[in-house]
């Protein structure tokens, strides 16, 4: 039997559009899962080689589920990245007219992305209900729990359904991006185009306390491409910080800068370095003086000589 991979289904989802996009996914068994966490916990219990989610949009930001996940469950790593531009049809039972619809679904990440759509466009009583994906939207209009769902057109035939409308979206070029999860292990390898991934929490609160935490990627020249709040579930203002820095865990400015979080931290979470998925897209910001990996050697040999007396 192929090693397997779990992925937020059921089969149609945006999440298996996207996971058919790596060149591996063609020699693995995709197993579709009906939650991000039914996914995470087939990897963490040994059942499923990688887990493949949903992690951020574009429009809304992190999805939220996916990120308690990785903070809050047993420790694991990415290791890819994907971005897929997305645009809704929704989808109906043939014969159904726009006129005629009461009811509406899809997943509570695509609510932001076809709201003003929604309004321009369906009768003003229309009810939205959250679904687990996209897909188990268009499966619920398909047995007749909802008029309508917002899902990939290509979901359509899937389930005997028809676009009535296509290329619904409120912000043009949105996207979503999903990551490819393992246990831990050793990161991929560094590309020179690279992310890593961290969670954080502060020792205590105190004025000033995020900037600390943000200092130590700052002096050491280190892009944030994602900062985001999440409550630990200790109490009202207690919250952890879920991070994606520009680099490599083995780019000397990005180990330095964990070694700093990992001295000042209750609690450093790793989630891995991986490549950037718009690897094509050249980063022209010049670093700060200081900060190349050269220059960190550099001055390492000569804090070595100083101990030594041949400074």
């Amino acid at each position: 039997m192929p090693a397997s991979y779990a992925y937020l289904g059921p089969e149609g989802t945006f999440t298996e559009v996207a996971l058919r996009t790596l060149p591996e996914a063609a020699t693995r068994e995709l197993v579709p899962m009906v939650s991000v966490p039914a996914a995470l916990d087939a990897v963490r219990n040994g059942e499923a080689e990688a887990a493949f989610v949903p992690i951020e949009n574009s429009v809304e930001g992190g999805i939220t589920t996916t990120l308690d996940e990785l903070v809050a469950g047993a420790p694991l790593m990415i290791y890819r990245e994907v971005l897929l531009s997305i645009a809704f049809a929704l989808l109906v039972r043939p014969g159904t007219k726009l006129s005629e619809i009461k009811t509406v679904t899809a997943h509570p990440a695509a609510q932001p992305q076809v709201r003003n759509w929604m309004k321009a466009n369906l009768p003003p009583d229309v009810v939205w209900e959250s679904a687990a994906s996209n897909a188990d939207g268009a499966r619920l209009v398909q047995d007749g729990r909802y008029d309508a769902a917002f899902a990939g057109e290509f979901a359509a035939a899937r389930y005997g359904l028809e676009p009535l409308e296509t290329g619904i979206h409120d912000a043009e070029n949105a996207q979503t991006r999903f990551v490819l999860v393992g246990r831990p292990a050793r990161p991929a390898a560094r590309t020179g185009a690279d992310k890593t991934s961290v969670v954080i929490w502060q020792r205590d609160d105190h004025p000033g306390g995020l900037r600390d935490l943000l200092g130590e990627f700052a002096v050491r020249g280190v892009n944030l491409m994602l900062l985001q709040s999440r409550p630990t579930g200790q109490g009202i203002g207690n919250y952890c910080f879920a991070i994606d820095a520009e680099g490599h865990i083995s780019d000397r400015r990005v180990a330095e800068a964990l070694m700093g979080l990992k001295r000042i931290c209750l609690e450093v979470r790793y989630l891995g370095s991986y490549p950037r998925a718009d690897a094509t897209v050249k980063d022209i910001r010049t670093p700060l003086p200081g900060t190349s990996d050269a220059e960190f050697v550099t001055a390492a040999d000569w804090v070595a000589r100083c101990q030594d007396g041949r400074f």
